[in-house]
């Protein structure tokens, strides 16, 4: 495939992640969404927002899938895209028992495309801490608040 072929290809999935539903869907899954276990997955599989998890975890699956068979180099992809990292990020704690539970091949893709990435579990692990740093900041500045 060519740098042209692969560059439209990205372009596409970019059109692709500001539709309105995507949207929407991202922004709770990065905002909302805070899985500490299998269970709290599992809730939001089957709850108000299944469509909208349902969605990002596809989405970047998908696009895992296009890099992991050669349509988009591993490069040009994560030159391109961080917020891949960040989706396996919510999943990758309790992913053993979420593959136990809804097969071997739930977000294989994505995990196949972050260990391509170089240095992606640890930038993997680096988001997540990141996250855990912000959410402390926020709790920390509303008990501030609470008490002023």
């Amino acid at each position: 495939m060519s740098k042209h072929e692969e560059a439209d290809l990205i372009l596409k999935l970019y059109e692709l992640r500001r539709e309105a539903t995507m949207r929407q869907a991202r922004d709770w899954y990065f905002l909302e969404f805070n899985p500490e276990s299998t269970a709290d997955v599992k809730k939001a599989l089957f709850g108000e927002h299944s469509g909208h998890l349902r969605m990002v975890m596809s989405y970047w699956d998908m696009a895992a899938a296009l890099v992991n068979h050669g349509a988009i180099s591993v490069e040009l992809f994560t030159d391109t895209n961080g917020e891949h990292l960040s989706v396996f990020a919510k999943l990758e704690p309790m992913l053993a028992e979420l593959r136990a539970e809804f097969g071997p091949q739930f977000v294989a893709n994505l995990e196949k495309l972050v260990d391509a990435t170089p240095h992606g579990r640890e930038r993997t692990a680096a988001v997540r801490e990141r996250v855990k740093a912000i959410k402390a900041e926020v709790s920390q500045r509303a008990r501030a608040a609470e008490q002023n």
